[in-house]
């Protein structure tokens, strides 16, 4: 696993609208959200809702040459933390909020290499895009306006906790059905992903099969063993065939096994008397130094030694609730990295405390 950390970098040119990079049809760019600040003249977070907190944004602006459906593909991304972008797509004056209409709002939740469809664009329109880290994440990502599609189909993060398969056995069953409507597709693709990791995982891979006939069976199952406690999701997707329509998402799962059953989902009710270190984005065994300190004073709060368990949620849980009552609105965390191969480096966090719950 690949440890990263967004170092300070200078504003991308396109950090102001007025400057917005304008995007040619098939052209694939690379920028970063880090460095990046918000117009917030620009934007208004009513017309998303709770889709899009605006942090580091950056926008691109394309126009399709002809109408049609198209895709955004969001590809590349290293991110600071787990979450990866978000996107909003519109229309409108640029900069004059009142007369935008929003198109799409999308939160990854991960770095998935996905795309976001766009149907019935009209030819010679402009639109706008605007990019910013998911969360008050920083990343690096890739950038393509295509009418073909790359990756995964972008799914909605976090889960709904309802959604939530509590289970107690680590081996689960996952069926699902083809449609007529994609019979084309040569295979299906198992995809699993821990909520902490980076990415998605192939696990299986299920070709299509056909009778006697060619016609394609409808019916799959597949069973798979969770490698430890956490919370899973799983995508059963199909591949794409040579002039077939893009990759679909067929059935999405979330499984919480073990600890990670009682434990609260990203972005559902988390608690104000902790501070979760990201800690499952180390190697597993990796041995950790946590260095905490005021960052007004620099005095020391916390310092710990420990060798990282991905499986333990309460390793990364740090009490506040004495730093809270002291005034602290942030801490400086240090984290040294000692990997069971390779070099150790650190990483440097700037963490906000969460507000302190009403006490009696």
């Amino acid at each position: 696993m690949v440890c990263f950390f967004a170092t300070a970098a200078a504003q991308a040119p396109n950090d102001n609208i007025e400057n917005r990079r304008v995007l040619r049809p098939e052209e694939t760019v690379t920028s970063s959200t880090t460095g990046c600040t918000v117009q917030r003249s620009c934007v208004d977070e009513r017309l998303t809702g709770k889709c899009i907190e605006y942090h580091n944004d950056q926008w691109f602006e394309f126009t399709p040459k002809t109408a049609g459906r198209y895709f955004i593909n969001i590809g590349g991304q290293k991110c600071r933390d787990v979450r990866g972008v978000q996107l909003v797509v519109l229309m409108g004056t640029p900069c004059q909020p009142a007369t935008y209409r929003i198109l799409s709002c999308t939160s990854l939740g991960t770095q998935d290499d996905v795309f976001v469809t766009l149907d019935s664009l009209r030819a010679g329109q402009p639109y706008l895009l605007d990019v910013d880290g998911y969360l008050k994440d920083f990343c690096q990502f890739t950038l393509q306006v295509s009418q073909t599609a790359t990756g995964m189909p972008v799914s909605y993060f976090p889960p709904n906790p309802t959604r939530l398969l509590p289970t107690a056995s680590r081996v689960v069953e996952l069926r699902w059905t083809v449609p007529d409507s994609l019979a084309s597709t040569p295979g299906c693709r198992v995809m699993r992903r821990e909520i902490h990791q980076y990415r998605s995982t192939e696990v299986r891979y299920v070709p299509v099969r056909r009778d006697t006939y060619g016609r394609p069976e409808t019916a799959y199952a597949v069973a798979d063993t969770l490698p430890g406690p956490g919370i899973y999701d799983y995508q059963v997707v199909t591949t794409r065939a040579d002039a077939g329509p893009a990759a679909d998402r067929l059935r999405q799962w979330w499984y919480a096994y073990g600890t990670a059953a009682t434990a609260p989902l990203p972005g559902t009710a988390p608690r104000t008397d902790v501070v979760t270190l990201p800690l499952r984005k180390y190697p597993n065994k990796a041995r950790l130094s946590v260095i905490i300190t005021d960052p007004g004073t620099g005095r020391v709060l916390l310092a710990r030694q420990l060798v990282n368990q991905p499986g333990d949620a309460r390793q990364a849980e740090v009490p506040v609730r004495k730093w809270q009552d002291a005034g602290l609105e942030k801490i400086a965390v240090e984290i040294t990295c000692h990997p069971p191969r390779g070099a150790f480096f650190t990483d440097r966090l700037l963490l906000k405390l969460p507000a302190p719950a009403a006490r009696p």
